[in-house]
């Protein structure tokens, strides 16, 4: 506060008697008091341009203006310096840029607490200060602010309690104050007039008591509700399941007591949501709540007045008779679950989503197939033996009943190299009844481990869904490892969306809305529906196969194990003695940027939320027609952003135009505007830092599903 003083007096005599206080604008005498607040040493090249001898801070790093109507010189309406390590206090003087609508100042090092004088800034809508060590309370005027849409304070040193004032918060969007030392109950009655409120994270802090029954009343609430690593306590309010189905829970590490509610949202939530609650009982935890009700004292079958009334009770005869009647009823249960069980196997060889629809067809019912998600599989890992083979012997196995050929006819056939990778090399090869396939040469080792990579590719074969790469048979032999699989016709999304020759395809928004909603149920149904609950492990734009009406087929997922299995480099030597071709590819490998932060981790085992991550790269390159790939010493002018998710995180803090970020073809379709908005929301979420807080691939599809629906 002294500092402010002192920089208020040197404002005031140089305003007075300094021969630049008649050239620079008022608006750029309020923003050199956060230059002088800032410690010099650490602001590096941030404030080099900010001199005091201009006309006008316009030009100014960090600095963006606006023509306002009665006014001769343009306004200040932002200020964007995070990620500065900058090291200092934020000056009241800010409060005086009246125009100002956002100020964005996280990620450096900011301290003190936030000065009341700052919300005297009325048109500020967007304040993004997370990142800091700012201290002391949330300022009750905060909701003076009647524009206030943004407010993201989180991974600071905030304390002391939340004010009911917030309920004047009409317009405010993000509610964002994770990682703080917040104290106290929740206020209750004040969240349901914020009609507009997309976004609510108070995880990592010191709240106590319960949950606030109007948190359901947040209707647009999108993304997680996020209340982790508190000290809330008490029974989960049941009216949380009036939030929309498209909102995950996450409720850990708190003391949240008795039975989890079953009804709305919450039947969309995994048991990650309500981890670290010791007494918390119920699906889908797999803790029945059976097991913590407390016994009754003395006799725990008696009856209320049986010692009085023994008249009341059940006579020995009658109590055989009816356990002898439960154990038949058992047994005939048994009988009719072991017929089942059996007719099951012989008549279908896994879950499949289509029933008796041929593979590929267009059809409605490529949708989730949700018999599976509730447990439905034929047949489990163990039920189909690998066949006994000879040694030295080599095996062609269809998996596919009505898929047959010989293994002269595959030798035989004409063979084109498609691609090659770490996964193998990819040829295409026509059958003497001119039906394509697409044949993958794994390696050459892996001799003494037959049955384990049988049955791997048994579990890939059972999966059968209309976006996901059919396997249809299989070669083993000591020297060789092949897997014959339907060939897609109209190769693979990265060509269409960046040409082959390195031109760009035009694709509708309805084209790619099409892709991405079959992609996204393919890839839900690996993982909540396929016998291994599979994880693909890289999604890319190069693994998603299109056919010539552009309905998506997601390949190469179960294939890293093989790999391990053969032991071998497949990218070397022909196929098969040399019977079919072999070309060197001309690619070199990139950085995948696709991948997940924690994915990029050597030591860390490959989970679903990394798929979740890859999928909202993909959506996001196909909304703004950028790629992640480039490398950063590239010359290419082609749109390419090595980061693309940070890029689109940064427009959107920054409020850019949409039309900055969307790539131009979809500009075009006018209405498409909502639905690409709606799309970014999903893709946002997708590719959230934290994998817990990422959703599950089924919330994803079906928010997609929604999109233009």
């Amino acid at each position: 506060m002294k500092d402010s003083t002192v920089y208020s007096l040197f404002f005031f005599f140089f305003f007075c008697f300094g021969d630049f206080a008649d050239s620079l604008t008022p608006d750029g005498l309020s923003l050199l008091s956060l230059k002088s607040a800032v410690d010099q040493s650490t602001a590096g090249s941030a404030f080099s341009d900010w001199a005091d001898s201009d006309a006008s801070p316009c030009r100014w790093t960090g600095i963006s203006c606006m023509n306002i109507t009665g006014f001769p010189d343009p306004r200040v309406v932002g200020i964007a310096l995070s990620g500065k390590n900058l090291r200092g206090y934020i000056p009241s003087e800010l409060g005086n840029l009246v125009y100002l609508r956002r100020l964005n100042l996280h990620s450096n090092n900011f301290y003190g607490a936030i000065p009341t004088q700052l919300f005297n800034a009325t048109s500020l809508h967007s304040l993004f200060l997370y990142g800091n060590n700012l201290s002391g309370q949330l300022p009750p005027s905060i909701c003076n602010l009647p524009r206030l849409q943004n407010l993201d304070l989180s991974n600071n040193s905030l304390s002391g309690s939340l004010d009911k004032g917030l309920n004047n918060c009409k317009q405010l969007q993000r509610l964002i104050l994770a990682g703080n030392h917040f104290t106290g109950e929740i206020p209750a009655g004040i969240w349901s007039g914020m009609e507009n409120l997309l976004q609510l994270d108070l995880s990592d802090n010191r709240f106590t008591g319960s949950v606030p029954e109007d948190f359901g009343d947040l209707k647009s609430l999108s993304g997680t509700l996020n209340l982790s690593f508190n000290h809330l306590s008490g029974k989960i309010p049941k009216s949380l399941g009036d939030l929309p189905v498209t909102v995950s829970f996450d409720l850990r590490n708190n003391n949240f007591s008795g039975e989890i509610p079953q009804t709305g949202s919450f039947s969309n939530q995994g048991p990650t949501a309500f981890l670290n609650n010791p007494l918390l009982c119920g699906f889908p935890l797999q803790k029945s709540c059976k097991d913590q009700a407390p016994s009754s004292p003395g006799n725990p079958n008696s009856s209320p007045g049986s010692d009085n009334n023994p008249k009341k009770g059940l006579s020995p005869g009658l109590i055989i008779l009816i356990s002898v009647a439960d154990a038949a009823a058992v047994a005939f249960i048994g009988l009719v679950v072991v017929y089942i069980y059996w007719k099951k196997k012989d008549n279908a060889n896994g879950c499949s989503c289509t029933g008796k629809t041929k593979f590929g067809a267009n059809t409605e019912k490529s949708r989730l197939c949700c018999s599976c998600i509730n447990g439905g599989f034929g047949n489990s890992d163990s039920e189909l033996d690998p066949p006994e083979r000879g040694r030295g012997e080599g095996e062609l196995v269809a998996i596919d009943k009505g898929f047959t050929f010989e293994l002269d006819e595959l030798l035989r056939a004409s063979a084109y190299v498609l691609g090659k990778s770490g996964l193998g090399i990819v040829y295409k090869v026509v059958l003497g009844n001119g039906i394509p396939v697409a044949v993958r040469r794994l390696g050459e080792g892996g001799d003494q481990r037959y049955k384990e990579f049988a049955a791997e590719v048994q579990a890939i074969g059972r999966v059968k869904h209309p976006n996901v790469v059919r396997l249809r048979a299989y070669y083993w032999a000591p020297d060789e490892k092949l897997l014959i699989s339907d060939f897609i016709s109209h190769g693979n999304l990265a060509s269409a969306i960046r040409g082959r020759n390195g031109q760009p395809i035009s694709l509708s928004w309805s084209t790619r809305l099409k892709i991405l909603k079959g992609t996204a149920r393919g890839l839900a149904y690996l993982h909540e529906c396929s016998p291994r609950k599979f994880v693909h492990g890289d999604i890319k734009p190069s693994n998603i196969l299109l056919d010539n009406e552009s309905q998506p087929y997601i390949s190469d997922f179960g294939l890293n194990r093989l790999i391990t299995i053969t032991g071998n480099n497949p990218s070397s030597g022909g196929l098969m003695g040399s019977a079919l071709p072999y070309m060197k590819s001309s690619q070199t490998e990139r950085a995948n940027n696709y991948r997940a932060p924690e994915a990029r981790v050597p030591s860390n085992k490959p989970t679903q939320k990394w798929d979740v991550y890859s999928f909202g790269v993909v959506l996001l390159e196909l909304l703004t027609g950028k790629s992640p790939e480039l490398s950063p010493t590239s010359t290419s002018t082609s749109l390419e952003i090595p980061d693309l998710v940070r890029w689109v995180r940064k427009g959107f803090e920054d409020e850019n135009p949409l039309s900055d970020m969307v790539d131009p073809v979809l500009l075009q379709e006018v209405h498409a505007k909502k639905e690409v908005l709606a799309a970014f929301h999903v893709a946002l979420a997708c590719t959230e830092p934290d994998p817990e807080v990422r959703p599950r691939m089924k919330t994803v599809s079906e928010n997609l599903e929604r999109v233009g629906s």
